[in-house]
């Protein structure tokens, strides 16, 4: 149904109507900011990238054949366009008040006070979730950026391998190679906290 839907209105935008093109970007635009947040995180950037990857993929809309599911096509775009910002921000690193409060939200994702405790949970337990939950920040955060991409395309976003493939430009197998890689960096970080032995993932 989405997939039908979304062919409807690419064929419309392709028409001429850019009303059809702006329910496209309406009904992605969330998805794809949340993916280029996680990719270059600077709140003060990430409208501007999804922006750019919206204008970008009006532009090359003529070209798309329907060959992938237009999402998949988008968030290729937008991969590239988050690297490209990535790649100028390495050139003129300016950090941003907003990137280093976003560093500093991921640390308190998790936090709850203690008496906003759930059924069953102690202060022990919220504690350990906590720890856990900036390891794996720190992991991810620290991973490569196509290993950090594979990662949260698949555990995050919920994309195939397929569908990450065509993201990512890159052979199935190298997509299962990296999510694998990046898995294991988070394993290593998370094995003295779980208290799991070598082998073991968690």
């Amino acid at each position: 149904m989405t997939a039908d839907a979304d062919a409807l209105l690419i064929e419309r935008a392709k028409r001429g109507e850019v009303q059809a093109f702006e329910m496209l970007v309406v009904k992605y635009q969330r998805r794809i900011e949340r993916l280029i947040g996680r990719i270059i995180r600077d709140t003060d950037l990430v409208q501007d990238v999804a922006q750019e990857t919206f204008i970008r993929a009006y532009r090359a809309l003529p070209k798309f054949r329907g060959e992938s599911a237009f999402y998949t096509w988008l968030y290729r775009i937008a991969v590239n366009t988050a690297k490209k910002a990535l790649a100028d921000m390495r050139r003129d690193p300016v950090i941003t008040e907003s990137a280093l409060a976003s560093s500093r939200d991921d640390d308190d994702e998790t936090y709850r006070p203690e008496n906003g405790l759930t059924d069953g949970e102690t202060p022990e337990s919220v504690l350990a979730s906590r720890e856990i939950a900036t390891t794996v920040n720190a992991a991810i955060e620290a991973l490569p950026v196509d290993l950090r991409q594979a990662i949260l395309l698949r555990e995050v976003e919920g994309l195939s391998y397929e569908e990450i493939a065509e993201v990512m430009a890159c052979p199935i197998g190298t997509v299962r190679s990296r999510i694998f890689r990046a898995r294991e960096a988070i394993a290593v970080r998370l094995r003295p906290l779980l208290d799991t032995k070598e082998g073991q993932r968690w």
